[in-house]
């Protein structure tokens, strides 16, 4: 009988490892067709937004909100019928990023401990307000890591505006894209 027990634990620990390994593997996927016209219609969107809110931050100096927008205007443009991609997201998990990332900051300055509960807070914020977009995330980590203070609400907060504007004038000039989705 405990031979039996033992077996049978041996085997159901077997199956589950297995189970475990072989979902590591993945799924295969069918051949992807990439639109080349549509990419470069894509990146031409990136390169004018970019170019535009680089100038404000540049202005406003604060350079490091570069890099959030920048991973904005990718999604926005190349996935533009994406959830994460739409007016909410874009703003409201910037915005909650960066005003929780600002929070923690003030009250836990700047450490390892820090950087790791913004990330935790923001993405749970962002699940419960429906608000998930994953460059937000960044903005948050730049509060932090840079200890840039409240004043880089204003670059994040209007680099938000101009990237919805810019995508709103230039994905509905062609036929086929439409931007936004939707708004709420």
């Amino acid at each position: 009988m405990e031979k039996k027990l033992e077996k049978n634990v041996s085997n159901g620990v077997s199956i589950g490892v297995n189970t475990y390994l072989r979902k590591m593997k993945g799924e295969s996927r069918g051949k992807i067709k990439i639109n080349y016209r549509d990419s470069i219609v894509s990146a031409t969107g990136v390169l004018i937004a970019i170019i535009i809110i680089s100038f404000m931050t540049l202005h406003l100096s604060y350079p490091m909100a570069i890099a959030p927008l920048g991973a904005s205007c990718i999604l926005i443009f190349e996935a533009h019928k994406g959830a994460w991609s739409q007016p909410r997201n874009v703003i409201g998990g910037h915005l909650l990023s960066t005003t929780s990332a600002l929070i923690i900051w003030s009250l836990l300055g700047k450490s390892l401990f820090s950087i790791g509960i913004v990330l935790v807070i923001v993405l749970i914020l962002m699940a419960l307000t429906n608000t998930l977009h994953p460059p937000a995330a960044a903005s948050a980590l730049v509060v932090v890591n840079n200890q840039t203070g409240w004043g880089f609400l204003v670059p994040i907060f209007l680099g938000v505006l101009l990237l919805i504007f810019i995508s709103i004038f230039y994905n509905n000039l062609f036929s086929k894209r439409q931007y936004p989705q939707h708004w709420l």
